[in-house]
């Protein structure tokens, strides 16, 4: 299942080695970090079997058959990142910045498990004890899906363990393949169950909880991921920045996946297929965030190896590169969604958007896909604190502006995303040009 190579030394690599992607980690110098290239692969693969996995869905089971699905998608991805990704992204980091140093990365690695499991065992806890509201006001009624929201809790968080290794380790082949079989494996079983006549949320949603669960597992039990013995790993090296990082991204993963959770919460009593026609819009709206996370999954611990040595005019160009190619990406999906965008949702998702809801969308993920390089940025010169008061200042933007902006359902929703993205943007701007000051100066001394 997993194509890419191991190191031979166990993942201890010096910063000039070639990694998985086939680059010289220590004389690329291109725009995109290396391996964005690899795991851009796997994300568009990736990206479009998410779009195919819910058209096959709303076939069998009509838009408001799917709306349950829709909410566990949404809601998934509201806590996975928000708990998991944090893990990864430490992983990765802390793993980089020891590689740089030349020190093994096990320690690390045996550090975080536990805290995995904890942060596991505590979500499953508030499911159960909230699995009536769940159950009631998201899922349609459905116990199954539920259930099906616990099991994908407890397969992300092996699955996020093994994604911040590979991208540490730059074994960045087997990172790209985990994301392509991500949606993949899904869109395969849709359609059998499609072609089998299946028409009951259950399998579907039970489908979408194991797929990371297994994928996981196949890629530990490859023998991939192993990690080199190195110096002890001490809480002072995770646990400060983690916890920072833990309330930014669940914030920023709160923000990101809110639109039609809030749609399907501020429109109560409204018809179940106006939160799936929300979703199709949210998810087209996304496209160029999709790759974006190719950059973004490179791009930490390549910012982060450059802080650790110093480097900081080799930092600035990095960054000056990475904003002209999210900032021309952004343009273009906004464009693009005004121009094609109503046509696209008909074609594929017969309709029910209209162009100055598509287009809003667009423009809420190319602010809040230009917020998060600045996050990813300022994370990578440990301002673990700032990202967290950034993240949560922008989702209180957005509570407050889908409170008490507009009487009108989707633009209210639209206006809530678009201003917690540029109040995000604003603080993460101040935070780097502070954190970056300091780089230079450490870099001079």
């Amino acid at each position: 299942m997993f194509l890419a190579r191991s190191s031979t030394d166990g993942g201890l690599v010096s910063p000039d080695t070639p990694d998985d992607s086939g680059n010289n980690t220590g004389a690329a110098r291109s725009a995109l970090p290396s391996g964005s290239l690899t795991i851009g692969a796997g994300l568009l693969v990736g990206g479009v079997s998410i779009y195919v996995f819910f058209r096959l869905g709303q076939e069998a089971l009509g838009q408001d058959g799917f709306k349950p699905i829709v909410s566990l998608w949404f809601v998934m991805f509201a806590l996975v990142p928000g708990f998991f990704l944090p893990l990864e992204q430490e992983i990765s980091r802390a793993v980089a910045h020891r590689r740089a140093l030349g020190d093994g990365v096990r320690p690390v690695i045996r550090k975080v498990m536990p805290v995995a499991a904890g942060i596991t065992a505590a979500l499953i806890v508030a499911v159960i004890l909230l699995r009536n509201r769940f159950t009631n006001d998201f899922f349609e009624g459905s116990a199954v899906v539920t259930l099906a929201l616990v099991i994908a809790l407890v397969g992300y968080a092996p699955f996020h363990i093994a994604r911040g290794i590979c991208s540490g380790l730059g074994h960045f082949r087997i990172y790209s393949t985990m994301i392509a079989l991500d949606g993949l494996l899904r869109v395969v079983a849709c359609a059998v169950f499609l072609a089998a006549g299946l028409d009951n949320v259950g399998p579907y949603a039970l489908m979408v909880a194991v797929v990371p669960l297994t994928i996981a597992l196949a890629a530990f039990a490859s023998g991939r991921l192993r990690s080199s013995v190195g110096s002890p790993a001490t809480w002072t090296e995770l646990a400060p920045n983690l916890g920072w990082l833990l309330l930014g991204t669940l914030c920023a993963g709160a923000l990101i996946n809110a639109g039609p959770l809030t749609v399907d919460i501020l429109g109560s009593g409204s018809e179940p297929e106006l939160v799936t026609r929300f979703a199709n819009a949210v998810l087209l709206a996304r496209v160029p965030l999709f790759l974006f996370q190719a950059v973004q999954a490179a791009m930490l611990p390549r910012l982060a190896r450059l802080a650790a040595l110093g480097d900081a005019k080799e930092f600035r160009d990095v960054l000056r590169r990475l904003f002209v190619l999210v900032g021309g990406v952004g343009i273009v999906g906004v464009i693009g969604a005004f121009v094609a965008g109503p046509w696209v949702l008909e074609l594929v998702y017969e309709g029910g958007i209209d162009r100055r809801t598509i287009t809003l969308l667009a423009f809420a993920s190319a602010a809040y896909m230009l917020a998060a390089a600045c996050a990813q940025s300022v994370l990578s010169m440990s301002g673990h604190v700032y990202v967290a008061i950034g993240w949560v200042t922008s989702f209180a933007t957005f509570i407050a502006t889908a409170a008490w902006s507009s009487d009108d359902l989707f633009l209210r929703v639209e206006l809530a995303l678009i201003s917690s993205a540029l109040v995000a943007l604003a603080v993460f701007a101040v935070g780097l040009r502070a954190y970056f000051a300091r780089l230079a100066s450490r870099s001079r001394s």
